[in-house]
């Protein structure tokens, strides 16, 4: 378990820098602010959706993440093995909310834009191009049952662009060993109260809001990296 927190948090800092350690010292989580108003990408994603989504959703995420880690600080100085254990599904689901919600923020722009040189590339290279790729993701994500993630990642190993979908909130590359590059939200908070239960539309409607910038700059860096 040990090790898995560990884990956990290089992952959330390598998406949140605000998340530091200080003379070895892990300091609280707390929820980014978003880069720009909670408006900015309407008529896609409306304000009342953007606010309740990261103030209440996101920060609930963040608040129970660091409860979770707390009660897991106690129970290693108590060396209880039994609590330890216990609190896996509690770091898995919050620190994976954490994770997805820090990701997703930043996947999104009121400006758009388009996949840089490099990436779009790779989007030919490996799903013949990129409308191909939206209908592909589009697939996964509304595909999803239940509650979810659609996400586009690198595989280092193959170093190719691949496909997958996580239940509830799984981080991508903790559960598959992929880097997430762009991830679609699919828990009915997400959409629901714009989109009713037409998932299809919000999915559709959601790549007029990608931050390519953000995607090309998180491929280049899982290539590099």
């Amino acid at each position: 378990m040990i090790s898995y927190r560990r884990g956990l948090l290089s992952l959330i800092r390598c998406n949140h820098p605000r998340i530091l350690c200080n003379g070895g010292q892990h300091q609280k989580h707390t929820l980014p602010d978003l880069p720009y108003d909670y408006n900015a990408l309407e008529p896609i994603i409306s304000a009342e959706i953007m606010k309740l989504h990261h103030s209440k959703h996101h920060a609930a995420y963040v608040n129970n993440l660091n409860i979770a880690e707390e009660k897991l600080k106690e129970a290693q100085a108590k060396n209880c093995v039994s609590t330890i254990i216990s609190l896996g599904p509690a770091l898995k689901f919050n620190g994976g909310g954490h994770i997805n919600h820090t990701i997703f923020w930043q996947n999104l722009s009121p400006t758009g834009g388009s996949p840089s040189s490099e990436l779009e590339e790779a989007i030919k290279k490996d799903f013949g191009s990129l409308d191909n790729l939206k209908a592909q993701l589009s697939a996964v994500s509304v595909g999803v049952q239940g509650s979810g993630w659609g996400w586009l990642g690198y595989n280092k190993q193959t170093k190719r662009l691949q496909l997958a979908s996580c239940a509830n909130q799984d981080p991508l590359e903790a559960t598959t060993g992929l880097v997430p590059l762009f991830g679609i939200d699919v828990w009915e908070h997400a959409y629901y109260l714009q989109y009713k239960n037409v998932r299809p539309d919000y999915v559709k409607a959601i790549f007029d809001v990608v931050n390519w910038k953000d995607v090309s700059e998180r491929f280049a860096k899982a290539k590099s990296g």
